[in-house]
């Protein structure tokens, strides 16, 4: 009987949808696109054999990643006919695309140089992705430098078409999102119907420990800032009081909502008397209906699924980042959703996304008559 199982796991491909993928920008995104002043100042990577620098408005970040580990990537990291193959392969057939070198846009505090460099990224996303296919679907870049310069991006971006805005999950500090001066921009998301897509990693740097055990502490510390992102955005009153927007943490894992949807709620009940503003939902009600996450090995983002009946959850392949399941895709969609319940398995590989994005629940080969 095992063997017999087995055997239909292998036989049998997983279509699923990806709610945490990436695009890899030309090295010239920039500055084919800008003059030359500000060409020179938006992000550009100078990569050696085990280091790569990058160089923002004139500061330099390091990374420990090299030319060897870009080796290691995907055949169509760089080149879309050649991605849509491999995702044929690995049996994904959408995919939120999320930037690359685009995330280090929020960094930028230069209103000009911030408004000019994410309009120029999503004039790339939009010639050289969206408009090619309808499969890869990536989100807008915003300036994170002046809020009424955000706002005519989106206005700009969904009327190309976009369904979706990266924002990063740490903001600088007296920025939280929280406060007020997002307002504007919170609406304008509303009005145009778009998501608001955080991505665990971004805004702030990664690296916060260097003792025993710091490579999983540091990868936990990715989380945490998403995480704030709900706390902020549902007990500061965004969500309440725009109640038709939605926004996804991706690549956090999904365990922790309905836990802390509790632990809000708790919070909200106990300390009353000090909570401002009051929320016409319970927080716990208001994340149910407006919060999404995205994960790509836990198990527990299918058992709280399952257990909770917290259903805003999809899968995410993290194509394609070398930490994503490209080459093993369907092995660990089986080791996830082999003997779960039809309904759940659909709702998380496919149906959250096709709701959050407008898509028609529909399969590959209907999709491809």
């Amino acid at each position: 009987m095992r063997a017999a199982l087995a055997r239909r796991s292998v036989m049998t491909k997983i279509w699923v949808n990806s709610g945490d993928s990436h695009v890899m920008e030309p090295a010239d995104v920039w500055t084919a696109r800008l003059s030359a002043r500000l060409g020179a100042r938006a992000p550009r990577s100078e990569r050696g054999e085990k280091y790569e620098m990058l160089y923002i408005d004139g500061e330099r970040i390091d990374r420990q990643l090299g030319d060897f580990m870009d080796a290691m990537r995907p055949p169509g990291a760089w080149d879309l006919k050649v991605r849509l193959k491999d995702l044929d392969q690995e049996g994904v057939w959408s995919q939120l695309a999320f930037p690359s070198m685009g995330f280090w846009l929020v960094s930028i505090t230069d209103r000009e140089l911030a408004r000019e460099t994410v309009r120029a990224w999503n004039d790339w996303a939009h010639e050289e992705i969206l408009s090619k296919n309808k499969r890869v679907i990536t989100t807008a870049c915003v300036s994170t430098a002046d809020i009424d310069d955000a706002v005519a991006e989106v206005e700009r971006v969904a009327e190309l078409g976009f369904k979706a805005i990266f924002l990063p999950c740490s903001t600088r500090p007296g920025e939280e999102y929280a406060l007020d001066r997002w307002e504007p921009l919170w609406t304008a998301v509303e009005r145009a119907g778009l998501v608001l897509g955080f991505h665990i990693g971004t805004g702030a740097q990664n690296v916060v420990f260097r003792g025993p055990g710091g490579a999983v502490v540091n990868y936990m510390e990715t989380t945490y800032p998403g995480m704030r992102v709900v706390s902020h955005m549902v007990a500061g009153g965004a969500l309440d009081r725009h109640p038709d927007l939605r926004i996804l943490i991706a690549e956090g894992g999904a365990g922790w909502v309905p836990a802390i949807g509790d632990r809000m709620d708790e919070a909200y009940r106990q300390h009353g008397m000090f909570v401002r503003p009051k929320l016409s939902r319970l927080p716990s009600e208001i994340i149910r209906q407006q919060v999404y996450a995205s994960f790509q090995h836990d198990k527990s983002s299918v058992e709280i699924v399952e257990s909770t009946g917290y259903r805003n959850v999809m899968w995410g392949d993290d194509y394609p980042h070398l930490e994503g399941t490209y080459g093993h895709t369907q092995s660990t969609l089986h080791d996830l959703f082999d003997g779960v319940s039809d309904d759940i398995r659909e709702r998380v590989t496919r149906g959250t996304f096709n709701e959050l994005f407008g898509l028609p629940d529909q399969t590959p080969q209907e999709a491809a008559v």
